[in-house]
């Protein structure tokens, strides 16, 4: 499963940033069954900011309710970073505040491809990761 922002042969590097063990397992699980793909699962907001400058992955998926800072300033200091992959959302936030999010970070010139309420399904992450 190969996009074209992705190198020949290399599987999709996704992050994932949640400050939940558990959520995190369960979403690197999903994916396992989803395809190849090279996952990294961090709870932390400042362990996940230098992945990204490191590992520079294809999709970032993100809580908004972070411990260290919170994901509106998460997102903010991606893009700060120059960020280009694909951002989705996933939190269980009320609505408006999901939206106000997914709203923020494009503001902040990220590419948000997709806002989810906790918890996600398999074939919900299955449309995330074949868009």
């Amino acid at each position: 499963m190969t996009t074209s922002a992705e190198p020949a042969g290399r599987a999709p590097r996704v992050l994932l940033l949640d400050d939940d063990p558990f959520v995190l397992a369960l979403l690197a699980d999903m994916l396992a069954a989803l395809g190849p793909f090279e996952v990294i699962a961090e709870t932390e907001a400042r362990s996940a900011l230098a992945a990204l400058a490191s590992r520079a992955p294809d999709l970032l998926i993100c809580d908004l309710a972070i411990p260290e800072m919170d994901g509106i300033e998460f997102l903010q200091a991606a893009a700060s970073q120059g960020f280009s992959g694909r951002v989705v959302l996933l939190s269980g936030m009320e609505a408006g505040v999901r939206e106000a999010a997914h709203e923020l970070a494009r503001v902040f010139g990220l590419r948000v491809t997709g806002v989810f309420r906790k918890p996600i399904d398999i074939e919900q992450l299955r449309a995330i990761v074949m868009c």
